[in-house]
């Protein structure tokens, strides 16, 4: 898959999924803007695309739902590179809870980040996009919670389910400008996060119809066809890449 003269916005990229899209992308000859709330993830995430890639990666460090820093994005994209093409909002936060004792800090932090993040990067990348007048890509990281009940995730659960619908309310407001949306929902993934439970591989290749959990190449490849010319005719849709495990949905607990 090409991006060849394309440029991309891609947020919570400073490790995991996001980093391993931002690779692919900049090896495809994208210009990427590589965005992660935390500043030394962001540089060193950036440094080693540029460095084992020899493509165009920049890091723009900030929190991605605050609407002041989404408008920096986008302008830094459109001033160093004179366009924004592919947009993926990747960025997002878990906090588990027990419903009954869930606190409104963590609820509305939740949607903050999740929903609001993902909603005004939307907003003022099709804004770019529909000035420019050839289209583009958007593409929301939703989860198999927002498909299937997860103890403790309520909130995060509420919040994934939210933006595959808000890609296809979208599918109204944008075709018309030659802008697709859609999201992808993965199962589970090896990360540094997942990682650090040293239980995590065995529970998920034991639950999961294909036998091990996703790496982040497997969510990657499927989030890169999503936003590539090869998917232009596919909008308003939520791929799930969890190895089977909603089809079943045994629970890791």
């Amino acid at each position: 898959m090409s991006f060849k003269e394309k440029v991309a916005i891609v947020t919570g990229a400073g490790q995991g999924i996001g980093l391993e899209i931002c690779t692919h992308l900049a090896m495809g000859g994208a210009k990427v803007i590589l965005n992660d709330v935390d500043h030394v993830l962001a540089e060193e995430g950036a440094k080693k695309i540029a460095d084992s890639t020899g493509g165009t990666c920049i890091a723009l460090a900030g929190d991605s739902s605050d609407v002041l820093f989404i408008k920096k994005m986008v302008d830094t994209a459109v001033e160093k590179f004179g366009s924004l093409d592919v947009v993926i909002a990747n960025a997002g936060i878990t906090l588990f809870g027990d419903f009954f004792t869930y606190s409104p800090e963590s609820f509305f932090r939740v949607m903050q980040v999740n929903l609001g993040g993902t909603f005004f990067l939307a907003q003022a990348a099709s804004n770019q996009m529909k000035k420019q007048a050839n289209g583009g890509s958007l593409l929301f990281t939703s989860s198999v919670t927002g498909h299937q009940a997860h103890k403790d995730l309520a909130a995060y659960g509420m919040s994934k389910a939210a933006l595959e619908m808000l890609a296809k309310n979208l599918v109204i407001e944008l075709s018309q400008y030659k802008i697709n949306v859609n999201t992808i929902a993965p199962g589970a993934t090896l990360t540094e996060r997942t990682l650090s439970d040293p239980e995590y591989v065995a529970t998920w290749s034991r639950i999961t119809p294909i036998g091990r959990p996703a790496d982040v190449s497997d969510i990657a490849n499927a989030a890169l066809f999503l936003v590539s010319n090869k998917a232009r005719h596919i909008t308003g849709q939520s791929l799930i890449v969890d190895g089977g495990w909603t089809s079943i949905s045994p629970s890791p607990f």
